[in-house]
């Protein structure tokens, strides 16, 4: 059964900032945004257009419209998040593609870079690269003939890589996307690690047909990136938390491009749980419950991670009877790491954030609570 965003979730997702947005305020993610702007229409001779549209989209642009099948994983409501049965925070800024195309000229369009940049919402994991609500910008060159094709697009990857790191070296792999053919996974080379940067492919014919659009006439280049990532790749920043943080030491570096220079951070407190979940426990939802039980203290929050799981029937009889756990259920074990950014926390404060997500995810008989 399909649970929905209630009131107050979705007023603190449409109302949090969007770093991407200088209506919100200055941010180096929009400079960052401008270099790659700016160096692909220089390139190209061609104009770009911004599109910024409201998060909440219908479920038929974000899935169907886009050739996402009706099976698709991601549709399901760990991943996603449906505010009702046909209206949903977008996954991804591709949703505001077939919107787009409908609203093209039948004849005589431009041959122009589309920007649509903005606050996309997952059910993610909680560490140092991942948040609910990162940024993404998809960037889709729509050309009113058939000109364009895999050599376009490479030269596209060239120029953004070089845009967002500059002498970077890059490789693609093979990648399938619904709404792309040639579909392609672009990586960087960092330090002696590749790490995904952004993914790309030629528009889909059925999108242009879908829209009233003739796909013999009409082609185009599709690339998405997290701007998050980008960023922090750019800057060297360790912890995405730092890119909305407001202390004056760390704020003052993400008005522009130039390397993070390190600050003192306070040290990281540790909590393991043992708690009692259904053996079905999905470690894909363990992000947002923890997310909703802290509330405004997410922040301080650095990571969790499930470390095992074992079921009912695998426990020693001397653990089950600690537990009284029974058939059907498994112990998980579970890591917490707070290190808040902007202020002290103390022993008891940190035991009262563990105490509360404890409560959050136990499902068994015995509480074992810390904080007293």
């Amino acid at each position: 059964m399909t649970t929905y965003l209630s009131a107050d979730e979705l007023h603190d997702a449409l109302t949090l900032r969007d770093l991407s947005n200088p209506e919100h305020g200055p941010h180096a993610m929009q400079e960052l945004l401008g270099q790659v702007t700016t160096a692909l229409t220089r390139r190209w001779g061609v104009v770009a257009k911004t599109v910024r549209n409201s998060p909440l989209v219908s479920v038929t642009d974000n899935y169907d419209n886009l050739g996402f099948s009706a099976s698709t994983v991601t549709r399901d409501q760990r991943y996603s998040r449906y505010v009702s049965p046909t209206v949903m925070l977008r996954s991804h800024t591709s949703a505001s593609v077939p919107g787009l195309l409908r609203n093209l000229p039948r004849t005589g369009g431009l041959d122009e870079l589309v920007v649509m940049p903005g606050l996309v919402y997952r059910r993610d994991a909680i560490d140092r690269t991942h948040v609910g609500a990162p940024h993404q910008v998809d960037l889709w060159r729509i050309c009113p003939s058939p000109a364009l094709g895999p050599v376009d697009l490479e030269s596209m990857i060239a120029v953004l890589v070089e845009a967002v790191l500059p002498g970077a070296r890059w490789r693609t792999v093979p990648a399938v996307h619904p709404y792309t053919t040639n579909g392609l996974q672009v990586d960087v080379l960092v330090g002696s690690a590749w790490l995904e940067l952004a993914e790309c492919g030629m528009m889909a014919p059925h999108l242009f047909a879908e829209a009233g659009l003739d796909p013999e006439q009409w082609s185009g280049l599709a690339l998405g990136m997290g701007l998050d990532r980008a960023l922090m790749l750019r800057k060297g920043i360790p912890d995405i938390r730092l890119l909305r943080a407001r202390d004056q030491r760390i704020g003052s570096q993400m008005l522009d491009l130039a390397p993070w220079q390190p600050v003192s951070l306070l040290p990281p407190i540790r909590r393991d749980i043992s708690i009692v979940v259904p053996t079905s426990f999905d470690e894909e939802i363990l992000g947002d419950e923890v997310r909703q039980a802290l509330g405004e203290r997410m922040d301080d929050l650095e990571s969790v991670g499930l470390l095992g799981l074992t079921d009912c029937e695998d426990l020693p009889a001397a653990a089950r009877d600690r537990l009284q756990i029974e058939p059907g259920q498994a112990n998980a074990l579970i890591r917490i790491t707070l290190r808040p950014i902007e202020s002290t926390l103390t022993a008891r404060e940190a035991n009262l954030m563990r105490d509360d997500i404890y409560r959050a995810l136990h499902q068994g008989r015995v509480v074992e609570l810390i904080a007293g």
